[in-house]
Order: structure tokens, then C-alpha cells, then sequence
């Protein structure tokens, strides 16, 4: 086989790992992602608490990146502290690593199980969760066989004349190997892929035991410099904990980088079998960042809170100013005016989401301070919406081509839907939630139960119609819109129950009946507005009728 066949090959096997891994992952987020993020923020209490939960999580979605970016989140949005969101993603770094100790199992077997049960998910219903189940086993299914073709695509390279040149010089040079391996788990995005890729080229002696150790830091440094470089357009208190991981885990890898250089610890000490060695190694690795970084966690958070936090001056403290990417010099390129509208409608969604996070806490235990934040950022909304209609409008119609022309109006629209649903959350929703502290009202168990079950479902749809500015995926357009009609049948049912309550004189249920109903009812509104952002992508698709989808 020639070289060019052999490296087609391989790169083929390596992209379906990266698309197998996305899949599961994306799946998993897609289905219980709200179940996950609620769960993990009321896990992470304590430093030893939040690195379980991390490692836990880290597990469940196959990704330390994306705990990282979830984390990040809670930190910028108050609920947690910078020592326990950098203690949650260390945790999470030890749960990717056994994720790859179990995909390292001779699990060939599960390969077509897996394929035809994913599969028959997958389209048995049209339920959200049944096709996110046939996704995620399907992903799983594929990354098991890419695991088998990359075995098999570098079985030739046994024989190649030119990967021994390379594998002698990187044996020893290990300070361009590590910096090899770190990009190469940063083009990957993923230290899992990375990692697995690693063990199966060491199972066929392409890898050398020498060089096995400095490979591993290495991916284990570009790992953990992913999430940082994620979040770097993020607010300061967001971009702490990913910095806090490169801090402890990059600092811990360099560390063990100079130690392997000066006593030169052989591999086989950890497995006899050199693909086993990569993952063993790769565990013990992100183990011992937990035990000597956990101590840690405080002092770095605050150290580089100091540095990324603006400087009090005597006047108090220095008010943040947001950057825009509505940038007035480039209104003449209606492609990038778009692009940069784009941008800043990304950032409203943002604020949606922690609105629409907050308001259900407020709902549950109102305080004032919390009603205060979601009308500021409401106020926030209005002017990021005001800005993006002025600056849509400056640009000349008559460069506009027929395409651009179309993704201005859709964008102009959703626009106006978002800053709606704001305003719905803004003040029907917060001036409910003020009633019920006034009257002292409490939710029967029941009733609260069917408000939070509605509002899962309703930012599970929110965060599929902000993934359509991003990619304008059809298939999630028609599931948002098809998820309307459920949102519809819960909300019926929602009051079919309430009625019963009341028929059966359930106190509870007769004090909060009004605030019940029409809490359910503003969620119903909003939703809609979400669900009617993916319309103009299904009439672009021709999936769309006057009245339904086909």
C-alpha cells in the first residue's frame, strides 16, 4: 500500500474518532443536559465533593472540556466559587482518563449492537430523548470502530522507511515530542481521541516505550490549555477556572516532564503492554493533579482573580465596559456586518439563558437580589437589541446580495422574538414571582414539579434554537418546532392536574392556582418564540408549509 493510501486511511480513522466522540457527547448534552447542570451545581459544595461531581460528569459526557465550559458558567454567574469550580474540573480531568481506561476494553463485540440499537432509536420515535439515546449509542458504536480502523490503517507503517527518522529524533528531542503531543490534543479538542489514538499506535510498537511518558504530559498540557483558549472572549470570573487548570495541570505536567528528563521512569513499570502503559500512565497523571492540586485550588482561583479583575481606583471600582462586535468600519462588507450582528445576538441568547436559569430559582425561593439582576440584564437585552436593529439597518441594501438580504431579515426577526422572551421573563414572570413572596404562597409539591419539568424542556428547546445561529442544522430546526406540540400537551396537562388539585382541595394548589397557571402559560410563550427561530431555516430547507411541517 503507498504511503498516501496509508495516511488517507488513518486520517479517515482518526476523523471518525473526533466525529464518534462529538456525537456521543453532543447527544448526552442534548438529552439531559439541564438534568446534568442542575445535578452538578447542587453537587459541588466543597472541594472533595466538587472534584467527584466533576469526575462524574466528566464521565457522563465523555469531555473534561465541556464540565470546563459548563463550570465556568456557574463561576461567572455567582453560584460557585473560583476554588470550586477549579477543584470540579481537576475531578473532571481523572473522569476523562478512566473514560479512556474503558474504552481501552475489548469491547469489538458491542460494535454492531451498538450500531443497530442506536439505529433503531433513532427512528422508532420522534420523541426527543428516544433520538438522542439512538445518537448517543450510535456514537458509541462508532467510536469503538474507528478504534479498530486505526489499528488496522497503521499496521503498514511497520514498514515505513521515514516514521523511524522521525520516532529516533522525537526519542530524543522529548521537549519537540511534548510540544507535538499538546498540539496535537489541541487540534483534536479532545484529550480522549488524543489518548486513544496514542494507545493504539503504541499496541502496534509505532511508539517507542522511551516515549511514550513526555507524549502523554503532552496531551495532558494541550488539554488543558483547550478550555482556557474557549473561554477566552468570556468574562473575567469565567476565564478563571480554565486558567486555574492550565495553572495546576500544565504546571504539573512541565514539572513531571523536567522529573522524567532527569530519572528517565521506563513506561513498562506501569503495564508491560505499551497501549495499556499510555492509558495507566495517562490516569496516574491527572490522579495525582487531583491529590496535590485540590490544596491549591484557593490560593491559584484568587491569585488570578486578582489578575484579570480591573484595579479599584479611589472613585470605586472600574465599571467593566462590554466589547461590541458591532463594528461601525466594517458596515461596508455586509457579509461581515452580518457576521458581527451575529456575534452580539450570541450574547443575548447568553443572557436568556441565565434569565431563564435564574427566574426558576427565584420562583422557588424569591429574593430580591436575584429579581434585581434578571430586570438589569432585561435592561441589558433591550440595548443590545436596539444596538443590533440600528446597526442592521445601516447596512446598504444595495450590496446586500439575495442570500444576505434573507439572513438579515431572519436575523432582524430573531432578534425581536429574543428581546420578547426577555421581556416576558423581565416582568410577567419576575412581578409572579414577587406575588408569591408578598402573599407568602407556596407551590404544591405537584405543582412545582410540573413548573420544573416545563422549564427543563423549555431550555432544552432555547439552547437548540441558539445552536441554529451557529449552524443552521435543519434536523435540529424541525425537532425544535416539533417539540412545540409537547410543550403545548405539558402545559394542558399541567392545568387538567391543577384542576383536579383544586376539585380535591388541596390548600396549596388553591393559593398559588393563578400564579401556577400563568407561570406555565408565560413559559408556553416563550417557547414558542424560541421554537419560531427555526422557521425561516425549514423554509429555506422546503420543509415548511403554511400551517406544519411536512
Amino acid at each position: 500500500m503507498s504511503g498516501m493510501a496509508v495516511f488517507i486511511n488513518l486520517a479517515g480513522a482518526v476523523a471518525l474518532l473526533l466525529w464518534a466522540t462529538r456525537m456521543v457527547r453532543t447527544g448526552i448534552e442534548r438529552a439531559y443536559g439541564n438534568v446534568l447542570r442542575e445535578n452538578l451545581r447542587r453537587a459541588i459544595s466543597n472541594r472533595v465533593a466538587a472534584a467527584c461531581a466533576g469526575f462524574l460528569f466528566a464521565i457522563a459526557l465523555q469531555s473534561a472540556t465541556a464540565v470546563a465550559l459548563i463550570v465556568a458558567g456557574f463561576v461567572s454567574s455567582g453560584y460557585v466559587t473560583t476554588a470550586i469550580g477549579i477543584a470540579t474540573l481537576l475531578g473532571a480531568d481523572l473522569g476523562s482518563a478512566l473514560v479512556v481506561r474503558i474504552l481501552r476494553q475489548d469491547l469489538s463485540l458491542l460494535i454492531p449492537v451498538l450500531l443497530l440499537a442506536g439505529t433503531i432509536a433513532f427512528r422508532a420515535s420522534e420523541q426527543r430523548n428516544w433520538r438522542q439515546t439512538g445518537r448517543i449509542l450510535f456514537g458509541l458504536g462508532l467510536l469503538l470502530l474507528s478504534l479498530r480502523l486505526i489499528g488496522e490503517a497503521s499496521d503498514p507503517l511497520r514498514s515505513s522507511q521515514i516514521l523511524p527518522v522521525i520516532i529516533t529524533y522525537l526519542s530524543r528531542d522529548w521537549i519537540t515530542a511534548f510540544v507535538l503531543a499538546a498540539l496535537c490534543a489541541w487540534a483534536f479538542h479532545s484529550s480522549v481521541a488524543a489518548v486513544l489514538l496514542l494507545a493504539s499506535l503504541a499496541d502496534r510498537a509505532l511508539i517507542p516505550p522511551v516515549l511514550i511518558i513526555p507524549l502523554v504530559l503532552g496531551i495532558n498540557f494541550g488539554a488543558a490549555v483547550i478550555g482556557a483558549v474557549l473561554t477566552r472572549g468570556e468574562r473575567p470570573e469565567a476565564r478563571i477556572v480554565p486558567l486555574g487548570n492550565v495553572a495546576i495541570r500544565g504546571l504539573g505536567t512541565l514539572l513531571a516532564l523536567a522529573a522524567q528528563m532527569s530519572f528517565e521512569l521506563p513506561s513498562a513499570l506501569f503495564s508491560s503492554q505499551p497501549g495499556d502503559a499510555v492509558v495507566l500512565i495517562h490516569l496516574a497523571v491527572n490522579l495525582a493533579v487531583v491529590v496535590f492540586g485540590l490544596p491549591f485550588c484557593g490560593l491559584v482561583g484568587s491569585l488570578l482573580g486578582n489578575w484579570l479583575t480591573p484595579l479599584e481606583q479611589p472613585g470605586g471600582p472600574v465599571a467593566e465596559k462590554r466589547i461590541s462586535a458591532l463594528k461601525p468600519d466594517q458596515l461596508s462588507d455586509p457579509r461581515q456586518a452580518i457576521a458581527n450582528a451575529t456575534r452580539e445576538v450570541l450574547t443575548v441568547c447568553e443572557r436568556i439563558e441565565r434569565m431563564l436559569t435564574w427566574i426558576l430559582e427565584a420562583l422557588d425561593k424569591p429574593e430580591k437580589q436575584k429579581l434585581a439582576r434578571i430586570q438589569a440584564m432585561d435592561d441589558e437585552v433591550d440595548e443590545i437589541h436596539r444596538e443590533i436593529k440600528f446597526y442592521l439597518a445601516k447596512i446598504s441594501e444595495s450590496r446586500l446580495d439575495d442570500k444576505s438580504a434573507a439572513l438579515l431579515q431572519d436575523l432582524l426577526g430573531a432578534t425581536i422574538k429574543l428581546e420578547q422572551a426577555a421581556d416576558i421573563i423581565a416582568q410577567n414572570m419576575v412581578t409572579r414571582a414577587q406575588k408569591k413572596q408578598a402573599r407568602n404562597i407556596a407551590f404544591s409539591p405537584e405543582g412545582w414539579h410540573e413548573i420544573r419539568g416545563l422549564h427543563q424542556e423549555v431550555m432544552r428547546n432555547a439552547r437548540l434554537a441558539f445552536n441554529l445561529f451557529i449552524h443552521r442544522d435543519v434536523e435540529q430546526a424541525r425537532q425544535l418546532v416539533a417539540q412545540k406540540e409537547e410543550v403545548r400537551t405539558m402545559v394542558r396537562r399541567s392545568e387538567e392536574q391543577h384542576m383536579q388539585r383544586l376539585r380535591d382541595g388541596n390548600d396549596n394548589s388553591y393559593d398559588s392556582s393563578s400564579i401556577h397557571i400563568d407561570t406555565m402559560r408565560d413559559l408556553k410563550e416563550i417557547n414558542s418564540l424560541f421554537a419560531s427561530i427555526a422557521y425561516p431555516v425549514l423554509a429555506g430547507a422546503g420543509m415548511l408549509r403554511k400551517s406544519r411541517l411536512l
